[in-house]
């Protein structure tokens, strides 16, 4: 049999947006925290992009391209359901919380990882959570660049902002994350003493 499909073809629709599907709805759902939301934004994201499938520019990057119609669903959805910013007050959380708590429980030498003690005693599912328990404009940022694996420039591109902004948002999703994902390390018995961690 021979084959007679040119070799320069373009690749459909279909079989660029065929592999992403779980992805995105992983990302979907980790952005909007509802299975329902989820599906819905994975599908209005493919429909959006195949009806603009004439605008991508063949050997470019499709996923990202993608991605950033799909997160555009996500926060016009948002946006329309809670109008007004929302606000987080970030200084409750140290930038070395994780490091202090740690040392503070008396079980991490001066070459331990900090993040390795309390990952080591919570599961993927407790990481999750904690992402989806971010506010949006971080869970947004840390669904893409953790559970995703896109590039700050890619994310910047996705969300159509600065790379410094991807970075700030990042830096801060980490703090709250740190938090969040000592006190679960905490409850899944981390500190066994008595010494009070101090975030200060």
């Amino acid at each position: 049999m021979s084959a007679t499909t040119p070799a320069s073809a373009a690749p459909s629709f279909e079989s660029l947006i065929e592999p992403l599907l779980d992805s995105a709805f992983g990302a979907a759902y980790h952005m909007s925290r509802n299975h329902a939301d989820a599906q819905d934004i994975v599908q209005e994201a493919a429909y959006n992009a195949c009806r603009s499938f004439h605008q991508f520019q063949p050997g470019t990057n499709f996923k990202a391209w993608f991605f950033r119609i799909l997160t555009n669903c996500f926060l016009y959805r948002y946006r329309r359901k809670k109008r007004g910013p929302e606000i987080v007050d970030l200084e409750d959380a140290s930038e070395l919380y994780m490091f202090v708590s740690a040392a503070g429980s008396g079980q991490l030498g001066p070459d331990d990882d900090p993040a390795g003690l309390v990952l080591s005693k919570i599961s993927t599912e407790h990481v999750n959570s904690a992402i989806e328990s971010l506010p949006v404009e971080f869970r947004v940022v840390a669904s893409l660049y953790f559970m995703q694996e896109f590039a700050y420039q890619e994310i910047a591109e996705i969300l159509d902002c600065p790379v410094g902004t991807v970075r700030s948002r990042l830096h801060r999703a980490r703090r709250m994350l740190q938090k969040s994902l000592w006190n679960l390390a905490q409850e899944h018995g981390v500190r066994t003493n008595e010494a009070e961690g101090n975030p200060e």
